[in-house]
């Protein structure tokens, strides 16, 4: 494969050369994805047939879940067929499909819990004027460059990565991991990734820097709450958002800011589930547990 700027295909992590601990794994993803598939598609649901939940804070979580499903439904199917196949190839298309959609959903999922974390600010500390700052129309102009950003993201991203010479198409990793896909460099980064990672990575502090600003200006304005009733139901719309960035915030630094091997490792596979899958397995259960409103709705849509 050396000096090669193209190949055409890849070649991805492969879990064991027993079939049967193939068929294993086939079983752990099913059940991961399909979990995953029903607690989001429970949500979307929810949001889109409950007049009730027809508001700017659920409209953002409904697009949460479907960018959530658009994560997994990127990378498990490939996996899971693989596994049953006993299969590890994939596509050079493939491959480069999936990086594109992959980062698009994950960057869209970020931008969203920014915009989600505007939504609670303005909610709590300027509620007089949240029906005119947060309006449908301004709701949906949101959300129309939260989708359009995060496809120019993919995009940048994608260029980047396959701009570089591939020396190698073993992928040490389960799906087409970016971090993974420039190891297989000939030369290393060129400039022009280099540019694309150093304006991610700058965005993304951005992103999280106004995350806790909000919600420190958040907390002040709640602590001045004189009733406790009026403190806990708004701490009750704030901690389920926060409690999802923090998972994939610190889910994300684990895998990413671990020293990386040059070898496959079940620690390396353990990393990239959990920034990967898990968050959204557990973002719509971490809403329905908190929220009073999806939990009364989803148990309404459960009596159908």
């Amino acid at each position: 494969m050396e000096n090669q700027t193209t190949v055409l295909y890849f070649l991805l992590l492969e879990f064991s050369k027993n079939h049967h601990l193939q068929l294993l794994y086939f079983f752990f993803f099913f059940v991961l994805y399909l979990t995953t598939v029903t607690t989001n598609f429970l949500i979307i649901s929810a949001v889109a047939f409950d007049r009730r939940l027809h508001s700017p804070m659920y409209f953002f979580l409904m697009n949460l879940a479907l960018q959530d499903l658009g994560i997994v439904s990127v990378i498990v199917p490939k996996s899971m067929i693989n596994s049953l196949m006993n299969n590890r190839c994939i596509s050079y298309v493939g491959c480069v499909a999936q990086v594109f959609l992959f980062v698009s959903f994950a960057a869209s999922d970020f931008f969203l819990l920014t915009v989600m974390a505007y939504d609670r600010y303005v909610a709590i500390c300027h509620p007089l004027h949240y029906h005119v700052m947060m309006n449908w129309k301004a709701s949906t102009e949101i959300m129309i460059f939260v989708w359009v950003s995060g496809f120019l993201c993919g995009i940048l991203h994608t260029t980047g990565t396959f701009s570089v010479l591939f020396c190698t198409n073993v992928i040490n990793q389960f799906f087409c991991e970016v971090p993974q896909l420039l190891k297989l460099s000939c030369y290393g980064f060129n400039q022009f990734e280099i540019g694309v990672l150093v304006a991610i990575i700058l965005v993304g502090l951005g992103c999280f820097t106004f995350i806790i600003v909000s919600y420190a200006v958040i907390f002040r304005t709640v602590l001045r709450i004189p009733s406790e009733q009026g403190r806990q139901k708004a701490l009750s719309t704030c901690i389920p958002h926060l409690t999802v960035v923090s998972v994939l915030v610190l889910s994300g630094c684990f895998a990413y800011l671990r020293p990386s091997s040059k070898t496959p490792s079940y620690i390396d596979f353990g990393l990239t589930v959990l920034y990967a899958l898990l968050p959204p397995l557990f973002n719509p259960i971490i809403y329905s547990m908190r929220n009073k409103n999806i939990k009364c709705v989803l148990s309404e849509l459960w009596r159908l």
